[in-house]
């Protein structure tokens, strides 16, 4: 299995004919730059080329209406001044004689990637199209889109491949409006957007884009708007998103295909989105959506107008697909206050339809809308006092950063009886760990082994973290006689030597409590016990009610508190940890793994105990990259647990800044429900 690759120079041979302001700014180099960025850092080539097909008249409409196609397929024969005037039918796109051709191209396109995913010949891909898609609807083209490609693709999923549930992520910087007008009443398809809205004074100027338009019907609650009402949103904007709102609605749904609407005009120096997020934040988008539906990604490019961030891009999303580490994203912050407004009023009117949000903070009970009026007056205050400032066309971002697979993707230590899994790398061989360092191991306790076998072990480890901060190896796993010992050992002694900062996360009851003041280890355990109080801001507790084994607990845990933990934490290396009768699945354990290989540039180092060797083919898998199984358990009720894990979160808000989901109350405190 690989990565699927759609490209076609055909789709860049039409162009705007007459001048337009509102259209110039969709030339075909927007294709054109993209797949050559690809060719040129040698992507396509590793990709599995599938050829564009056009699609059927049957196909396209599955959304369109018949009078619409059949007025779209008149365009290649009409003359110019037949084009202008078909054109004024519709808002802010234009027709061209090769317009209908590639139009059919590139829904084709997407159908071509939904097959190919979803009879398993690739895991993934994603289709470089043109004309974009999700703004076109029923009857109308508008904002440069003729056919809706998503869309089309999702009906077709449905109806060909049998998916029950379809989840559309929608990062391009307008609303999908074509979209959400096909599914608001369909409860099959969770469609999410973030968008520039602006309070309405952004394209597409709808009401129906704010956050409290949620679906009709049956599809109430399968509609997430997320407006940005400022432009200027950062990497800590979108990660806040995603890990508060996205994510947890997303595996509740549990989707058998995830479509993305790709569009990069949500990136940095675009002129249309204004935004000030980097294009390696699409690396980590992408990668956060790679274990939902079984590994079923599909990501179709709309738009993107900064022809460099665009390509940069579409190379951090393909590499992401292909499996290669992610880079590390330094310095995250706090979500805006704007950002946080509307996070906020997203997760307050979505509780009612989405269980592991219910305990969300509810906007109603808050000055939350008279906020909205005051931030809206300061907004266009600033935007008078401002407006020839705002230029993004001449933000100024670094190159992103390479992105090295190691030689050796995951290596394990075991004991020598032990049977290494099918992929991974045995270690075997060692480094002389000098004496001191001897001497501190055989100090340590280790009751199923003699000195010279742990120091054997340990020696081992010793070299496999080496190896990973070289990124001569990129994740291992190792089996140790005494698993507390091990982590003591690792976090004490090995990993001090040779990583700045630890991110521990131990899944299970025994304490490990070995963060430090000054920072240089995080631990994060996640146990069904009640831990002592948190002993500083590096040593968070979180208990589960019903253990390791509540899945729904377990991942509310993950996305409301660990991940936002991680990203600001920014580790070298992390340190997962299971305990000895942790009780967690093997489901959510591969989950597990694959989320929190997003950080330290993919280094993970995971310590199980001698007798949990049965785990290690999971474990072992998620390590590889393959994607873990979907968790149908998230469809029970949300345990009481979800309550004390908002609090903690509130609680702990006031030292990790990207755990915040609700807007300053006036008066210093957060709203809460």
């Amino acid at each position: 299995m690989g990565t699927a690759l759609i490209y076609d120079e055909e789709m860049t041979k039409y162009k705007l004919l007459w001048v337009d302001p509102a259209c110039k700014i969709e030339v075909p180099e927007r294709l054109s730059v993209s797949y050559e960025a690809l060719v040129r850092t040698g992507l396509s080539d590793r990709c599995v080329s599938v050829p564009p097909r056009e699609a059927s008249d049957a196909e396209i409409l599955l959304v369109h209406s018949e009078e619409y196609l059949e007025g779209v397929k008149k365009t290649p024969h009409m003359t110019l001044e037949d084009l202008k005037e078909f054109t004024l039918q519709y808002g802010d796109v234009y027709f061209h004689p090769n317009i209908y051709h590639c139009a059919k191209l590139a829904a084709g396109s997407a159908l071509q990637l939904v097959d190919s995913v979803m009879t398993g010949k690739v895991r993934n891909g994603m289709a470089l199209v043109r004309p974009p898609g999700h703004h076109s609807m029923r009857s109308a083209a508008s904002g440069f889109c003729v056919f809706n490609n998503v869309a089309i693709a999702a009906r077709y999923a449905k109806q060909k491949h049998g998916a029950e549930r379809v989840l559309i992520v929608d990062w391009d910087i307008h609303h999908g409006q074509g979209v959400q007008y096909c599914f608001e009443d369909d409860p099959s398809v969770l469609y999410f957007s973030w968008h520039r809205y602006e309070r309405q004074k952004f394209w597409p100027n709808l009401r129906e884009s704010d956050y409290d338009s949620v679906g009709k019907g049956s599809g109430a609650g399968f509609n997430v708007n997320v407006p940005w009402n400022e432009v200027g949103m950062e990497n800590s904007d979108y990660l806040s998103v995603f890990c508060h709102v996205l994510l947890p609605v997303a595996y509740e749904f549990c989707p058998d295909l995830v479509l993305v609407c790709a569009g990069f005009d949500s990136a940095i120096g675009d002129p249309e989105g204004e935004m000030c997020a980097t294009p390696d934040i699409f690396a980590h988008l992408t990668h956060l959506l790679m274990n939902l539906a079984g590994g079923k990604l599909c990501a179709v490019l709309e738009g993107g107008y900064n022809l460099t961030s665009l390509a940069q891009s579409v190379c951090q999303t393909v590499q992401t697909l292909l499996g290669d580490p992610l880079p590390q994203l330094a310095n995250l912050r706090s979500p805006c206050e704007s950002a946080l407004e509307s996070l906020q009023c997203v997760r307050s009117v979505q509780r009612r339809y989405w269980s592991i949000l219910k305990h969300a903070a509810d906007s109603a009970t808050t000055d939350v809308s008279n906020k909205r009026i005051k931030l809206a007056k300061a907004e266009e205050e600033k935007a008078e006092t401002a407006e020839d400032e705002r230029s993004q066309e001449e933000k100024v971002w670094p190159e992103p950063a390479e992105r090295l697979r190691p030689p050796v993707c995951s290596a394990s230590v075991l004991p020598d009886d032990a049977a290494c899994p099918d992929g991974l790398k045995r270690l075997v061989s060692s480094k002389d760990l000098g004496p001191l360092l001897v001497s501190r191991i055989r100090n340590r306790s280790m009751e199923d082994a003699g000195d010279a076998d742990g120091v054997a072990t340990f020696s081992r480890l010793y070299t496999l973290i080496e190896k990973m901060r070289t990124n001569e190896i990129g994740n291992g796993v190792a089996l140790v006689p005494d698993v507390a010992a091990a982590v003591e050992c690792v976090v004490q002694d090995l990993g001090s030597d040779l990583v700045s900062r630890v991110l521990v996360v131990c899944v299970g009851k025994e304490e490990l409590n070995y963060a430090t003041a000054d920072g240089k280890m995080l631990v994060v355990q996640i146990s069904g016990e009640d831990k002592e109080e948190q002993k500083g801001k590096y040593y968070i507790p979180v208990c589960l009610k019903k253990g390791c084994g509540d899945t729904v607990g377990f991942i509310q845990a993950v996305f409301g508190l660990l991940l936002p933990l991680g990203y600001e934490y920014d580790p070298g290396l992390v340190l997962l940890v299971r305990m000895p009768g942790s009780g967690v699945g093997d489901c959510m354990w591969q989950q597990l793994i694959g989320l929190l290989k997003g950080f330290a540039k993919g280094h993970t180092l995971v310590l199980m105990q001698t007798n949990d060797g049965a785990c290690m083919g999971p474990t072992a898998s998620a390590l590889l990259g393959h994607p873990a199984p979907p968790l149908q358990e998230l469809l029970t009720p949300l345990p009481d647990d979800g309550g004390a894990l908002e609090r903690m979160r509130e609680r702990l808000q006031a030292d990790w800044k990207m755990l915040q989901t609700t807007v300053s109350s006036g008066n210093g405190e957060t709203a809460k429900s």
